[in-house]
Formats: structure tokens, C-alpha cells, sequence
């Protein structure tokens, strides 16, 4: 499977980026990917390999690159419960550093250069994002409604907050068909119920599901909070909503 290490020119500078795709030289359909706020790593080359193995040209960018290169922080090879804390604390500077502004900056950078890319076909893109990942991919969907025909967020986190731009306030501009795959304990109950309201006053076609027997974070192996049989239920679940959705990208299409 080709991979690529890139820089994706932003407004704040170059973001570091790792993508995958098929090695058949056609173009296939565009899939930004965020990464959960451990960020780009070995786990999520992985990720991106797969799925590009299913026929997809696959991008993820480094969350925190105004910070410098990935991984930005030490990570350690498996994030234990015992360290987790640690990492957290040492992370949520980055994490709050990462503004509205600066999402929809880099969100605007990075399906730009998506698009442009000679190995990726013409027509609409998916949007993926893991733990806070998410809630940005739901912003960039919100942002590019004639660009992302398909969302993808699992174990989410920051959806519903009571900010005036929470994510799930900004749900009537989406165009996109959604899948949201929750642990058991991602989301408040009410929170849910808040979110779903929403995306049914919207119009958006979606589903809000949770994942039986599984903690925030349950599709990185590199955690203690791996999920085996989640993992497979969120490929068949995200596979599916891609095949839905992307049809019009498929390999061979001239732009």
C-alpha cells in the first residue's frame, strides 16, 4: 500500500500529514481523517492503510502541527490507564490552543489540498474523526456542504457543549450523511437525545449508535480502551456509509 509523508500548506504555515492509497495509479474517493487527541501515530497509519486497501485516498494531518511535527508530545507505545492521565495533562494545552478559528482554517487547507490531489477522483469526500476528531469533522462538514457527502465520527467527544457554536448547533448546514458510533460512556444520555433532536430538525440523514460493552476510545489498539468486536462494527459500519456515499468519486472518474 503507498504511503506518503506530505505538507499541506495552511494560513498559519505547514501542517505534516501522512497519507495512504491504492497502488493501482487510478484515482479513488477523498477521505480526510482526524485523529483522536493522542494524534497522528503508528495507530493512525494504520487506520489509514486499511481503509485505504478498500479503494480510498486517505489523509491525516497532524492536529497540532503549529506546534511542531508529529508526535509533538512523547507517546508511549501503549497508552495504559495508569499513564493516560499523564498524556492527557500534557496534551490539553494543545487541545485548547486548537481553536474554532484555527479548526476551520485547517479544515479549509486540508480539503483543498485533498482535492487537488492527482491520485483522488472527482466528485464528494468523506470526513472521519476519532475522540474530539469528531467534532472537527462535523465542523468541516458544517463548513464544506457541497464538498463532504459522508461523516464518520466514533467514540466522540465535544459534540454537545453549551457553547453557541457547539457542533451540534451547526448540524442544519450539513449535507452529509452521518454515522456516529458512541461508547457506553462518551455522552450523557440527554446529551444524546439533544444531539439526535437536532440532526432530526435538520434533515440530516444519520445514525447516533452505541457500541455495546465499550469505553471512550475503544478502536485504538495502542489503549487500554481497545474493543475488538467495536473495532470490526465501526469498519462495517463507516465501509458501508462510504460505498453509500462516494459512489460518484469511484476510481477511473475524470475530473
Amino acid at each position: 500500500m503507498p504511503t506518503k509523508t506530505l505538507r499541506i500548506p495552511t494560513a498559519d504555515g505547514e501542517a505534516d500529514a501522512f497519507a495512504a492509497f491504492p497502488g493501482d495509479g487510478a484515482r479513488h474517493p477523498g477521505v480526510l481523517l482526524y485523529a483522536d487527541a493522542f494524534g497522528l501515530r503508528p495507530e493512525l497509519e494504520g487506520r489509514a492503510r486499511e481503509l485505504a486497501a478498500h479503494g480510498y485516498y486517505v489523509l491525516v494531518p497532524n492536529l497540532y502541527y503549529r506546534q511542531g511535527p508529529a508526535p509533538v508530545i512523547e507517546l508511549p507505545e501503549h497508552i495504559g490507564e495508569a499513564i493516560r492521565p499523564v498524556v492527557i495533562a500534557e496534551l490539553m494545552p494543545l487541545i485548547e490552543a486548537h481553536t474554532t478559528e484555527h479548526i476551520l482554517r485547517d479544515a479549509d487547507a486540508y480539503l483543498r489540498f485533498l482535492t487537488a490531489r492527482s491520485e483522488v477522483g472527482a466528485g464528494p469526500v468523506a470526513v472521519i474523526g476519532y475522540c474530539l476528531g469528531a467534532a472537527l469533522a462535523l465542523r468541516t462538514a458544517a463548513a464544506h456542504p457541497g464538498l463532504v457527502a459522508a461523516v464518520a465520527g466514533f467514540h466522540p467527544g465535544f459534540l454537545v457543549t453549551g457553547a453557541p457554536d457547539s457542533p451540534h448547533r451547526l448540524v442544519s448546514e450539513l449535507t452529509a450523511e452521518v454515522h456516529l458510533g458512541l461508547s457506553e460512556n462518551d455522552m450523557r444520555p440527554e446529551a444524546v437525545v439533544e444531539l439526535n433532536q437536532a440532526l432530526d430538525a435538520a434533515g440530516v440523514r444519520y445514525t447516533t449508535e452505541v457500541y455495546p460493552g465499550t469505553i471512550h476510545g475503544y478502536t485504538m489498539s495502542d489503549t487500554d480502551a481497545f474493543n475488538a468486536s467495536a473495532l470490526q462494527r465501526h469498519w462495517d459500519r463507516l465501509l458501508r456509509l462510504l460505498d453509500r456515499t462516494l459512489s460518484s468519486a469511484r476510481c477511473g472518474e475524470d475530473r
